[in-house]
């Protein structure tokens, strides 16, 4: 046998639990190291043999029942008390990112940088839509709207630049 196949056994040695085998007795012989081992376990499981366990307090119990009816006694958390302040920040976190995402994105769910104004086109009731008439009226209330299709005349142009260098 090795050494350390006995140092794994050694306490049930030294306890009784286990008896010695022909194997480890001629170890045991030979190895001066393991028996000074095994005398020391034996030793120490003499000295807890001989140890006594203190009695408790005449008062323990009822100090104790005391203890348990004050915290009974206290007020119990409700249900959130497992949510605590991270978590809530994580929450209001994904909160803010998500009304964020809402608020720069359109109704077609696409992020367009520099819309920030959406702009309505009205179509007047009192005319016949597709008439000229309309068209008349949809271009006189709609002026400041149609006045600045200056900006997308430079916007074909820079497509036309970036498409055609």
């Amino acid at each position: 046998m090795k050494c350390e196949e006995i140092h794994d056994v050694m306490p049930d040695l030294a306890s009784g639990l286990m008896d010695v085998t022909p194997e480890i007795g001629s170890h045991l012989a030979e190895c001066g190291v393991c028996t000074g081992k095994l005398e020391e376990f034996r030793q120490t499981m003499a000295l807890l043999d001989e140890w006594k366990v203190p009695e408790p307090s005449p008062y323990f119990d009822v100090r104790l029942q005391a203890r348990l009816r004050e915290e009974m006694a206290k007020p119990q958390a409700g249900w959130m008390a497992w949510l605590r302040r991270p978590v809530l920040a994580a929450a209001l976190t994904v909160l803010i990112g998500v009304g964020i995402g809402l608020f720069l994105t359109n109704d077609d769910g696409m992020y367009k940088p520099g819309r920030d104004v959406v702009a309505v086109v009205e179509t007047p009731a009192s005319a016949e839509p597709g008439s000229a008439v309309s068209d008349l009226q949809s271009l006189e209330n709609n002026h400041d709207l149609y006045a600045d299709f200056d900006l997308l005349d430079d916007l074909q142009v820079q497509h036309d630049v970036v498409a055609n260098p």
